[in-house]
This record gives structure tokens, sequence and C-alpha cells, in this order.
């Protein structure tokens, strides 16, 4: 394949499709692809790239590329682009092989060294803090994170000069019809990232002992040349540990961790702490807030301090992360005066790490979270947790379920049910069915400087700013 000189993407919009394009774009590809008209995260970097996307999905786009990446939504190998993809005998590869196949040298003839991170939570942000310190450092990495913008970045995919591509490695299904592959186990890293174990995807995984032993797999990849790098903060990884005899790192707030985080400090939405190891300790700053972040940076300065970058290299690289696209990102002041943040969070242990970072980083702000939960399959199955993950909100918004396109409706679930739920531990819970009813009852509130308001959730619940006046 290494000589493929054009590809289309199918569903080039979604945040593991785009990264892929830029790549491809950057490594002098012809690149094509295809989406549905609404609004994406990703639209501005596709812009900025300067790459068309054909709207709609038609057998009509298929003009003759070498090669054909598609998604497992907007139908998954049943596209009518990939039907006629594949009576054109063209190869159709998944967004997950594409990945194992950019990082392993398959497609561009150059096989570079891998670092791929996964986990329940925080790999996203750990992918991008450790791009970004490799390239503070000049040594130009490639990357694909499964987000928007990365403003340390500038996109979330680059094709790099370095010997290093660092990718998001996804824990979902590689097509949840026809091949229910793990996504990372398309990769073949030499250092891999677990950031934690957690139940999660409901319709991939039956229990937590099934995402324990896919992880498990994924670390048994790296051989006895690779280096496992994560965390005994997470019961589930100590599990995963006793039967992995691999090379192993470990960080985060636990003692028994290789690397442990300590004397963690906010101040105005910045985070100071120590990182303690061999006897040595390390203090470390960085632009963005909560204690999550401080063990995502940890977990980043591991894996290049092993890579041979000193302590002093390594610190400068975090300083220039100033965060992701729907990571905790400050949206703009309302004209009320409160100020509006998004974040991508829609797993209870997510939700309240990151309400947590806010509280810690604006202890004197009352805290207004509007949540979408995302899927019936997730909210059914983690309903009681979820009922109890906003403690640290002052008030709580609930929206109707953003539903999947790979999901039926369940009525057996919903967000009034939830709002029911969540009002036995805590007072101010409102259910606003519609985005349009959140917008109305927000401009009526006309919260002032004190009030953060947060919009919260996987699915479109980040499109309300568009609808509030914003003072940027």
């Amino acid at each position: 394949m290494n000589k493929i000189k054009s590809i289309h993407f199918v569903g080039i919009k979604g945040v593991g499709m785009t990264p892929l394009a830029i790549i491809a774009k950057e490594a002098g590809v012809r690149v094509t692809g295809s989406d549905i008209a609404d609004k994406f995260i990703t639209d501005g970097l596709l812009r900025k790239a300067e790459i068309k996307v054909l709207v709609g999905f038609s057998g009509k786009h298929i003009k003759n590329p070498q090669l054909l990446i598609t998604t497992g939504a907007h139908g998954g190998f049943e596209n009518q682009e990939v039907i006629e993809a594949k009576r054109k005998k063209i190869e159709v590869v998944t967004q997950g092989e594409a990945v194992g196949l950019f990082m392993n040298g398959k497609i561009f003839g150059r096989k570079f060294t891998g670092i791929s991170v996964t986990g329940t939570h925080g790999k996203t942000t750990t992918t991008a803090m450790i791009a970004t310190i490799l390239k503070e450092n000049k040594l130009d990495p490639s990357f694909v994170v499964g987000t928007g913008d990365i403003p340390s970045l500038g996109s979330s995919g680059h094709y790099g000069q370095g010997i290093y591509f660092v990718a998001e490695a996804d824990e979902y299904m590689t097509e949840p019809k026809y091949d229910k592959t793990i996504k990372f186990m398309w990769q073949n890293p030499k250092i891999a990232v677990i950031t934690n174990i957690e139940f999660d995807h409901p319709d991939a995984y039956k229990a937590i002992a099934d995402v324990r032993t896919a992880c498990e797999e994924f670390a048994q990849k790296l051989g006895n040349t690779g280096i496992l790098v994560t965390s005994k903060d997470s019961p589930e990884v100590n599990k995963l540990l006793k039967n992995y005899s691999g090379k192993v790192f470990t960080y985060g707030k636990s003692t028994d961790n290789d690397f442990v985080v300590k004397d963690i400090k906010f101040i105005n939405g910045k985070t100071n702490f120590d990182i303690l190891s061999y006897g040595k300790k390390i203090s470390v700053k960085l632009n963005v807030f909560g204690e999550h972040n401080a063990i995502n940076a940890t977990g980043a300065f591991v894996v290049v301090l092993t890579l041979g970058l000193s302590p002093t290299k390594i610190k400068k690289g975090l300083q220039a992360f100033r965060g992701t696209k729907r990571r905790s990102e400050f949206i703009g002041t309302l004209e009320s005066g409160a100020r509006l943040f998004d974040d991508y969070a829609h797993h209870p242990t997510e939700i309240q790490n990151t309400l947590k970072g806010f509280k810690q980083g604006f202890p004197k702000s009352k805290l207004v979270c509007i949540f979408q939960p995302h899927t019936y399959s997730r909210t059914k199955s983690l309903f009681e947790q979820f009922s109890k993950s906003f403690g640290d909100v002052d008030t709580l918004i609930l929206t109707n379920i953003f539903s999947s396109l790979r999901e039926k409706k369940d009525p057996s679930v919903s967000s009034e049910l939830l709002a029911r739920e969540t009002r036995k531990y805590m007072e101010n819970v409102l259910f606003k069915p519609e985005l349009s009813d959140v917008v109305e009852y927000i401009n009526k509130q006309k919260y002032g400087e004190n009030v953060i308001v947060i919009t919260m959730g996987a699915g479109d619940v980040y499109k309300i700013a568009e609808q509030l006046t914003i003072n940027n």
C-alpha cells in the first residue's frame, strides 16, 4: 500500500477521520471525502487544510481512489460509497485499521516509532500533551488526536518529519456490525499508555472484565521490547498488571506508583504540582486546571522521559499545552457576565473529575451544568452512577438523550427519569428536553460574573453557544 496516491474518506468530519485526512493531505496524497451537512467541531480544521467535503453519501463520489477509509458510523460497510468502492475492487479499510497502517508505514513507506494512548478517560488530553511536548522540543511528531482544534498543535492531525507517531487508541469496535475487533488492536506501538480502565460502551462490552481483557491483549502486543505506561490508581489496571510481565512505568496519586503526583495547587485557572519519583521531586506548571489534568500530564511526562528528554525540556513542553477542543474549553462570556465553558465528558467518572476540576479552578464561582446524556445504552447501564455524578454543581439542567446513529431509541430510559433520580442527591435539577428550551432558560436567568455555565456531553450540546450572546 505504500504507493497510495489518492484516498477517499467516508464520514470525513468524524473526530477520528479528520486527523487522518489531514495527515494524508500533508503527505502529498490526494484526499477526497464525504459526510452529512451537519456542523461538526472539525469543520474549521478541514477548511484550514483545504479539504473539500462532499455533502451526503453517493456512489458517484467514488472517482476511483486507490484506497477508501470508512467509519463505523453512517452504515459502516453498508454505506453506498463503500459498496461502490468494493464493486470497483478498490481497497477498503476502516478508520481503526487506517491508524495502524499509518503508524506502521504501510501507506507512506515510512515506519514510525508508535506511541498509543488508550483508556476510558483522559486519552485525548494525554495524547495531545505528548504530541505537544515532542513538538515544542523540535521533534516534529506525526499525530492523530480524536478532537477538533488543539491550540498548542494547530490541528488534530499532522504528518511530521520526526520518527514518532502519537495516536489516540480507541477502545470501541472497528465496525459494530461486521467487525467487532477493538480499534486499538490495529496499532503496534513501541510505547502504550493505558490511562485507566472502567466500564463504558455497553454495546461493545458485557462487563468490566471484558474491557480489562481487551486492554490486556493490547498491552501484550508490546512484547519484551515495548514499554507500558499506566496508572495504579485504577483498580482494574492493578488486576491487569498481575498478569503482565513486560516493562512498566506507573503514575498517579497513589504512592504505589513509580511517579507520584503530589501537592496539587490551583491558581487563576492554572495548575501547579509536584512529581515524586525515585527520590527526586519535579515541580510542574500547567496552563490548564484540574487534578485530572495534573495526572494526565504526569502520564505524558513519563512517556517522553522514556524517550530520553530531560525533565526541564518536558516541563517546557507541558507549559505550552493549553487544552483541546471540547475539554474544559472556554467559549466566551455571556452578555450577562457568566463565563461559558464546554466539555466532552459523557461517563460518570469523567463528569465527576471534570466538575471537580472546575470547582478547584474556580472555587468562588457557582457552577451551572447543562448535561446531555449520550446514547440510550450508556445512560441505562450507568443510570445510578450518572445520578450521583453532579455533586459539585449548584444547578443541573438535563436535556434529552443524544442517540447514536448505531442504536435505536429505548423507551425504558430517559433524561426525565434521570432528573427524577438525581433529585434524590441534589436539589436544583431541571429537565429541559430540547436545546432551544435550555437557551431560553439561560437567557432568562441572566447569570452574572459569579457563575460558570458548562455545556457537557458527547452529542451536540455544544451548539447551544451559537444561540447565546457571547462577548469574547
